[in-house]
């Protein structure tokens, strides 16, 4: 089987052999991205450079990746500025999902052994983001950890196995803190309700759907 099989299936593979050019369109595509501030402009190229990227949803540059073609953002994401995205494996991104600034998402794995590592062989795993999450800023993600839904995971973890749907987590490595409960929910809701009732609000915020 050819390098990218080899890539596909979890295998050791070398990336310097894979077919095509994916490589170089990227950096092409990103020098553009990150030299301009015209949104309709840098949207074009998102488009061309990303496997999936809704129109509902944002990106701020500058923002960076290795091939852009394995990330697949859902409805309404948000990443914000100076984000890494390593996209050797999959990495999907569900519905309404919240990126804060310079959160990292690391793929490809070395091996473990030096005298196998130094042949320049490599594989990857994937990463999910399960609908409705919040990474704060500064989280780096591993490759092959599923960030369940619902979850919020504090500024600067790492996050190296997966998180449980509904959960706060954070921590070097990230830890579950606590569930997100009906308190969390009462309080939130009430602080919106308090938003809808002020006179000198615009009211309930336009969906980005």
């Amino acid at each position: 089987m050819d390098e990218r099989t080899r890539r596909e299936q979890g295998k050791l593979y070398c990336v310097y052999d894979v077919p095509g050019n994916e490589w170089i369109k990227a950096r092409s595509l990103l020098q553009k991205i990150n030299s301009t501030y015209v949104p309709d402009e840098a949207r074009a190229y998102f488009d061309e450079l990303l496997g999936a990227f809704p129109k509902s949803s944002h990106i701020t540059p500058p923002f960076y990746c290795d091939l852009g073609t394995r990330i697949f953002l859902g409805q309404s994401v948000h990443i914000n500025m100076d984000c890494l995205f390593l996209d050797e494996g999959k990495i999907t991104i569900g519905d309404r999902v919240l990126i804060g600034p310079r959160c990292s998402f690391y793929t490809p794995i070395h091996p473990m052994d030096p005298q196998v590592r130094a042949t320049g062989l490599e594989t990857c795993k994937p990463i999910h983001i399960e609908n409705d999450v919040w990474l704060g800023g500064s989280v780096t993600v591993n490759g092959g950890v599923t960030i369940g839904e619902g979850s919020v995971i504090g500024s600067g973890s790492v996050v190296v196995r997966d998180i449980p749907d509904h959960v706060f987590a954070c921590g070097n490595p990230c830890r579950v803190v606590r569930p997100i409960d009906q308190q969390d929910q009462k309080e939130w809701n009430d602080a919106w309700q308090d938003y809808l009732r002020d006179p000198d609000t615009a009211g309930m915020p336009e969906s980005h759907e």
